[in-house]
């Protein structure tokens, strides 16, 4: 399977998932960097992710829905911190209303990927969401980040082995 864990910190408020792969990290920093590919795991099965905006440089923004079971969407938002191909990026996570403007009802948090070597042909991958409150994390939590993020990190394989065979 390609999570390996999830680990709640909340004396930090931190949620970190740790991913393993068989692919270089090259490989692995492009299911970030193309948008096409990010639309293929970033949301859990039931609700796949449509990228309208993917400015993955520092100050850009990266702008996204996801569509469930229902045709509901969710909208959401990145704006990119630091961008470090293949090891590192660092974003301020929002939830956005239909328009694209931030929906400040719902809290935003910081997200810090790191990719990293870890065997021959092998990488690893740590998806850390940082809160800015207990409460915050609470709530996001709530709503399912947990799940939704292990189910969409789930599809990645399927990606890299399609492409390790082209």
């Amino acid at each position: 399977m390609t999570v390996t864990a999830v680990r709640k910190d909340p004396a930090a408020l931190t949620m970190t998932l740790t991913a393993e792969f068989d692919a270089t990290p090259e490989r692995v920093w492009d299911l970030w960097a193309d948008p096409r590919k990010l639309e293929r795991w970033w949301g859990p099965p039931a609700w796949p992710a449509s990228f309208t905006e993917h400015d993955l440089a520092p100050g850009g923004r990266v702008a996204y829905h996801m569509t469930g079971p229902t045709g509901e969407e969710a909208h959401g938002y990145w704006d990119v911190v630091e961008v470090d191909p293949p090891r590192r990026l660092v974003f301020m996570d929002g939830f956005a209303n239909a328009d694209g403007t931030p929906n400040d009802t719902l809290p935003r948090n910081e997200g810090l990927v790191t990719i990293e070597a870890i065997d021959a042909g092998r990488t690893r991958m740590l998806i850390e969401s940082r809160f800015p409150s207990t409460e915050a994390m609470q709530q996001i939590l709530a709503m399912g980040m947990e799940e939704g993020m292990t189910q969409a990190v789930g599809q990645i394989d399927a990606i890299l082995q399609e492409g390790a065979a082209a």
